[in-house]
């Protein structure tokens, strides 16, 4: 029997009244090193494919600006009085690290004016793209041996991304074996009884065997790139790293980013305070907004007050088990557990079963060792799929199902037939995003307690009436 993917946790917030008329994003990329020339060309392209697909006219799309992460001294919650230090920038890492631009109000269909910020860390990815790609290998090989008893856990988890994590390995161990093929074969030859005779010691062939991977590597280094080879391993390299708690350049970009949010939602150049703010990411960028949003509300205890602005969590196809059920991510767990419990903001996890790349029906508050006493009422994450097959037109599902990755940034392109998941619609849409969960078709998927999903109707009766 299949797991359950959808649910609802019993401790869900109440909904807000009034609808979104001003949104803030913060989006988090996942582990992509060409993150800063990527999601702005998709974000326009497929936001002008969804106007077409459902007959709307075109959103405006202000510039995009790049600019520096900022910071600021604590002061107040967005929303209330001022912050009593003044806004102050902080320095530069490599290059901009904020990308953001604006979607104006939409009258046709009430959708919000939306500011979208891309908050990038493509430069610590790309340093781990820029070492030596035979170091990049034996990082990958320790961490599959040190790992080898998480793989079957991923494995039960979702085996088409156990097929995708396995799969650097497996490439890696038939270059391997021709190489050693390659060297029997040399031994054969210049070995001792060998066709040439010259007698060459067996320990003579190992630089041919290397020299054999260096020469495979060197002649497919287009096509492994091609097939995503070495994204897949240094992702590997870099969750097996952050879980064991050695990426210190990450925690210092997590917690740069958790500054840069609060600065941000109090800086004098926004439109307007916001009625809803959303921290999105997707894939390992999931994880990534999960740390961030951790921090936030540990930061600021005013954040998702019920007199301020709403605050919602969205991953999307997220990788967070890769890191999160590793033995040493203590604290990874302490963030999970302290998003699992808090009130003040609305956790939302779309996943996909029909996408390769993530975890359905993986449920971080009763999936990983948080360690909550046994009374915890749990708030968070409602879990939802986001049903690919429904919502992508037959030719294209056709086309994708056999593509990962394609099929893995569905979750960010434009829907082909209306669906409860729709990116657009929910970053640039009037309702909030708790809203969107409890008006879809929850009765037939999820199992919300009796008396909560009618306290959830005469809410949605008096917000609607």
């Amino acid at each position: 029997m299949s797991k359950r993917v959808s649910h609802t946790p019993p401790g869900v917030p109440d909904p807000r009244p009034g609808a979104v008329r001003r949104r803030h994003v913060f989006y988090l990329p996942g582990y992509d090193p060409e993150a800063r020339s990527r999601y702005r060309l998709l974000f326009v392209r497929e936001l002008t494919r969804y106007a077409k697909v459902f007959g709307q006219t075109r959103r405006e799309i202000g510039r995009a600006e790049a600019g520096a992460l900022r910071t600021t001294a604590e002061g107040s919650a967005p929303g209330g009085p001022p912050a009593p230090a003044p806004l102050v920038e902080a320095p530069l890492v490599q290059a901009p690290l904020v990308q953001t631009w604006r979607i104006g109000a939409h009258a046709e269909t009430g959708g919000a004016e939306t500011t979208y910020e891309v908050l990038l860390w493509d430069d610590i990815v790309a340093c781990d793209f820029a070492r030596s790609k035979f170091l990049s290998v034996a990082l990958a090989c320790t961490a599959y041996i040190v790992q080898a008893g998480l793989l079957i856990a991923y494995y039960r988890l979702n085996w088409k991304f156990g097929n995708v994590i396995v799969y650097p390995l497996v490439t890696i161990l038939i270059f391997a074996a021709a190489a050693g093929g390659m060297a029997c074969a040399a031994h054969a030859v210049l070995g001792e009884g060998g066709a040439i005779g010259l007698n060459l010691p067996a320990l003579a062939m190992v630089p041919i065997g290397l020299l054999v991977v260096i020469a495979l590597f060197v002649a497919m280094e287009a096509r492994l790139n091609r097939i995503f080879f070495w994204q897949l391993v240094n992702d590997w390299v870099f969750k097996w790293q952050h879980g064991r708690g050695s990426r210190d350049d990450y925690e210092r970009r997590l917690d740069s980013f958790a500054d840069h949010v609060l600065a941000r939602l109090r800086a004098p150049d926004l439109p307007g305070p916001p009625d809803e703010i959303l921290i999105v990411g997707h894939s390992s960028g999931a994880l990534t907004a999960v740390e961030v949003a951790a921090r936030v509300i540990a930061r600021d205890a005013r954040l998702g007050a019920t007199d301020g602005p709403s605050l919602g969590l969205v991953t999307l196809g997220s990788a967070l088990p890769l890191a999160a059920l590793k033995p040493r991510a203590r604290g990874l767990r302490a963030e999970v557990a302290r998003l699992v419990t808090c009130r003040r903001l609305i956790w939302v996890d779309y996943c996909a079963p029909q996408d390769w790349m993530n975890f359905p029906g993986f449920n971080p508050a009763s999936d990983l060792d948080l360690g909550l006493a046994p009374d915890t009422i749990v708030a968070n994450p409602i879990i939802r799929s986001a049903r690919f097959r429904d919502i992508i037109s037959p030719e294209t599902y056709a086309k994708v199902r056999f593509r990962p990755f394609r099929m893995h940034f569905q979750f960010l392109m434009s829907n082909d037939r209306p669906g409860e998941y729709d990116y657009f619609d929910m970053i640039l849409g009037p309702r909030r995003l708790l809203d969107r969960v409890l008006d879809a078709d929850d009765e037939q998927d999820s199992d919300v307690p009796t008396k909560k999903r009618e306290f959830m109707r005469e809410a949605r009766a008096v917000r609607h009436g």
